[in-house]
């Protein structure tokens, strides 16, 4: 009894001991993580330290939620009721510290035993780039022209050095490129170079190739900053070639771009990178050119694969054509894996329809070794990734193939799952997109969709790479997927992340078993459409931190909903789905994102969500009295505050933390006025507001919303960078505009645009892109004055619902690029004027 009595009363010590063993599992791990192969016995001391780690944390959470939390009331006879109710959980907890720190010892022992050593890191080179270098670029379709190009760019007059910066993902063909113009060009420079960079290089033994290939030899003593003098010297009277290849960081190029002069001989140097910050460095000057390199079109794609196959695109046996077409869909215009697989089926020399099935389907699965030329060219660009960004990389996994991913929602799930660190007291939701920022510029996620700003707001992942990042899950344990195919049964790890896809290849029933646990899963989300199928009761999955639904037709079961108590991020968007929120979610403590599209009544006590950041709801949606008790709103939309109460609208003045902000307008009820300027003093308040949205109703399109202005200048300079207004309209563009100093994108329809009018949008000094839409017919000539206005303005669409005049004075929008006029736009007849645009 004694030993028990202590075993309970240090709890709280014990927690804090296994919470130190994690750290150590989770820096054991990362080190593995940047080790390019692991021998067997390694590979399975660190399946079972992984493992211990997520049982670590499921004992803390399971701490945290039952008796960490509950420590707020004082008191003996309060301590010793809340003793006796936790007693259980207290005895079960202090079991399950007992068991894993037996199994830590055990393993740590084993690693000693069998003497595990973590190897030590080493340099990594690619060898299938390397062959490319050796392909016959005439075989190589799409190079030609581009070649043809930049040979004629770079072999110009200009005698001030140029540099050319190809920049792509790995097989795409920078390297055959940055070869064929190097081959073209060498026999004219008085002095040519070609260097392939490693993902770790050794810069001393890259100068000393340098001047080798250069013609003078390096001695064995000397140093870097010697082998850097020796070559400016070698170079400075010399018109010379370099090529630089597959340059991984910015750093390297600072180092070798010291021992290239400026001599203004008509130098070149080509430079080949992955990444886009290093292409942008590589060109550190107006004579700096990028090259983006693309994937081949469907017709190139077709002549490179039958080339290689057959020695000509006609020679194609009718009964491979459909099929060969599926493998170059599977290819992607990638170049270096079409002369894989091409160069697979050629040597194989079967023409069997079956053979080459079987390379679609291997494509699929990933797990045909033939094709491991370009994994480990996939494989070399997550192995480059620092642990955050590759563990960021394999949560997009969860998602289906071709799977349109909104970077926002991505993001946030990053936070909930705890990826995401705050460096610095940096505000995580902008780390997180600095993340989703490196991933796009080393091309391992394609952006489908930008806004004004140039950000992604959308992307997707190339087959191939998806390919590796499901085979990377697999042998980390990250995620587990299941669509109806395979049968599921205990596996010998936990599953950690579940994407179930839900299908009529497993209709009715449950898709998971019952016999199972569940408990261990963090994330979990679903996809697709069956309507005879149940999604899992939420019960099963205790420490559940991401619930994301994507359905079109299912029965979802939201029961359980509100007993797990670690949800941070749940979002539902069913189209025909069947489901009910609980009216009462007040014990989702932790929840920080809510997103309901579809859903019309909302549960009475969100206002009671200390943490909720982000809530997202359908257009018609009422949101519970109370809103302004929610401190810790970031981003809300919609609000529509026609439905809304008078009280939740002047709470929206409350939020003092919310950085967007979507309203919904219609036609105003008979108090419209008290609304409006409730409405403005709420707006007048919110000091870190950054995106404000208002937007029609579909009942009332084209509403007049001239009541919505500044009532009081806040005590903090307004820090609106973008204000969308795309259905409503103002008679003239008000007055309050020009506080806006901020503003960098505006979108606003008006009755008509008068002198001062322009005058205001003038002003503002960080305006870049403007959309403006004019409905009424003016006799008066639009002027854009000269003289300093627009100062920032980018881009510029001006649309016209009757025939106007138009003219543009000299110095009008110096930093314009891009203008825009659409005339009539709204389809009502013109007053029978001609346009007339004119510049001065």
């Amino acid at each position: 009894m004694g030993e028990e009595f202590a075993r309970l009363k240090n709890l709280r010590k014990e927690v804090k001991f296994i919470r130190d063993e994690l750290i150590g599992m989770k820096d054991a791990l990362e080190g593995l993580s940047f080790l390019y192969e692991l021998d067997p016995q390694t590979k399975r001391w660190r399946d079972i330290v992984r493992d211990m780690s997520y049982d670590i944390e499921d004992i803390i959470d399971d701490f945290m939620q039952n008796i960490g939390e509950n420590n707020k009331i004082t008191g003996v006879v309060s301590n010793t009721v809340r003793r006796l109710k936790t007693s259980r959980a207290r005895h079960r907890i202090a079991g399950q510290i007992e068991d894993i720190k037996k199994l830590v010892l055990e393993t740590s022992l084993r690693r000693e035993r069998y003497k595990l050593d973590i190897p030590p890191q080493r340099n990594v080179f690619i060898d299938s780039r390397v062959a490319t270098l050796y392909e016959n670029a005439a075989n190589l379709v799409g190079v030609e022209g581009l070649a043809t190009e930049y040979v004629n760019w770079l072999n110009d007059e200009e005698k001030q050095l140029k540099v050319l910066s190809i920049v792509g993902f790995g097989g795409l063909g920078k390297t055959t490129l940055a070869n064929e113009v190097y081959r073209r060009l060498k026999g004219v420079f008085e002095g040519s170079a070609f260097v392939s960079v490693s993902q770790k290089p050794n810069v001393q033994k890259l100068l000393g190739n340098l001047l080798s290939q250069l013609g003078t030899e390096p001695s064995i003593h000397d140093c870097e900053s010697h082998l850097l003098d020796k070559l400016r010297e070698h170079l400075q009277a010399k018109r010379y070639l370099i090529i630089i290849d597959d340059i991984w960081d910015v750093h390297a190029w600072a180092v070798l771009k010291c021992s290239f002069p400026e001599n203004d001989l008509g130098s070149r140097i080509i430079t080949t990178t992955r990444i886009q910050e290093v292409a942008r460095a590589c060109c550190f000057h107006q004579h700096g050119h990028i090259l983006e390199m693309k994937p081949l079109s469907n017709e190139d794609s077709r002549r490179l694969f039958y080339n290689r196959i057959f020695g000509s695109e006609v020679a194609c046996p009718h009964h491979l054509e459909d099929v060969s077409v599926e493998i170059l869909e599977k290819c992607g215009g990638l170049p270096l894996a079409i002369i894989s697989i091409s160069s697979m089926l050629a040597s194989s020399g079967s023409n069997q329809k079956e053979r080459w099935k079987d390379v679609l389907d291997s494509l699929g699965s990933g797990t045909n070794l033939t094709l491991d030329g370009i994994r480990k060219i996939l494989n070399l660009s997550y192995k480059d990734l620092l642990p955050h960004l590759k563990t960021c990389l394999l949560y997009i996994g969860m998602y289906p193939e071709d799977y349109t991913i909104d970077r926002s929602n991505l993001e946030l799930q990053w936070i909930a799952e705890g990826f995401v660190s705050r460096a610095n007291g940096q505000d995580m939701e902008k780390v997180a997109r600095n993340y989703f920022n490196e991933l796009v510029n080393r091309s391992l996620i394609q952006p489908v969709a930008f806004d004004m700003q140039g950000s992604v707001t959308q992307c997707k992942v190339h087959d191939m790479m998806l390919d590796l990042i499901l085979l990377k899950s697999a042998e980390e344990n990250f995620l587990t997927i299941l669509d109806g195919s395979q049968v599921f049964t205990r596996s010998e790890y936990k599953v950690r992340r579940l994407s179930i896809r839900v299908n009529e290849a497993s209709i009715g029933g449950t898709i998971l078993p019952r016999n199972i646990s569940m408990s261990q899963v963090r994330s979990v989300m679903y996809f697709g459409s069956s309507e005879n199928q149940n999604t899992p009761p939420l019960s099963m999955f205790k420490f559940l931190r991401v619930l994301f639904i994507d359905l079109n037709e299912a029965i979802v079961d939201l029961t359980g909903l509100c007993k797990l108590y670690q949800l941070r991020y749940l979002w539902i968007s069913c189209t025909v789905c069947s489901y009910q929120l609980p009216t009462q979610i007040r014990s989702l403590q932790h929840l920080e994102t809510l997103s309901l599209p579809n859903l019309y009544s909302l549960p009475s006590d969100i206002v009671h969500l200390p943490r909720l950041m982000h809530l997202d709801v359908d257009f018609n949606s009422v949101l519970p009295d109370g809103i302004g008790n929610m401190k810790s709103l970031r981003h809300l939309g919609y609000f529509d505050f026609e439905r809304n109460t008078l009280d939740n609208i002047r709470g929206l003045g409350q939020l003092t933390n919310l950085r967007y902000l979507a309203l919904a307008c219609g036609h105003l009820p008979h108090d419209r006025e008290r609304r409006m300027d409730a409405l403005c003093s709420s707006l007048g308040k919110l000091c870190s507001l950054e995106v404000l949205l208002v937007n029609a109703t579909h009942l009332t399109p084209n509403v007049c919303i001239d009541g919505l202005k500044i009532l009081s200048p806040p005590t903090t300079p307004y820090r609106l960078e973008r204000l969308l207004m795309p259905n409503p309209h103002f008679f003239r563009v008000p007055s309050w505009m020009r506080v806006l100093r901020n503003l960098g994108h505006l979108e606003c329809r008006v009755n008509e645009l008068l002198k001062d009018g322009v005058g205001i949008l003038s002003e503002l000094p960080f305006l870049a892109n403007l959309d403006l839409m004019i409905q009424n017919v003016t006799n008066e000539m639009i002027v854009i004055y000269g003289k300093g206005g627009f100062p920032a303005l980018k881009r510029f669409e001006l649309r016209l619902s009757s025939a106007s005049y138009l003219t543009f004075e000299e110095g009008a929008m110096p930093m314009l690029q891009r203008l825009k006029l659409v005339f009539n736009a709204s389809g009502t007849g013109t007053s029978g004027k001609q346009p007339f645009c004119r510049g001065s």
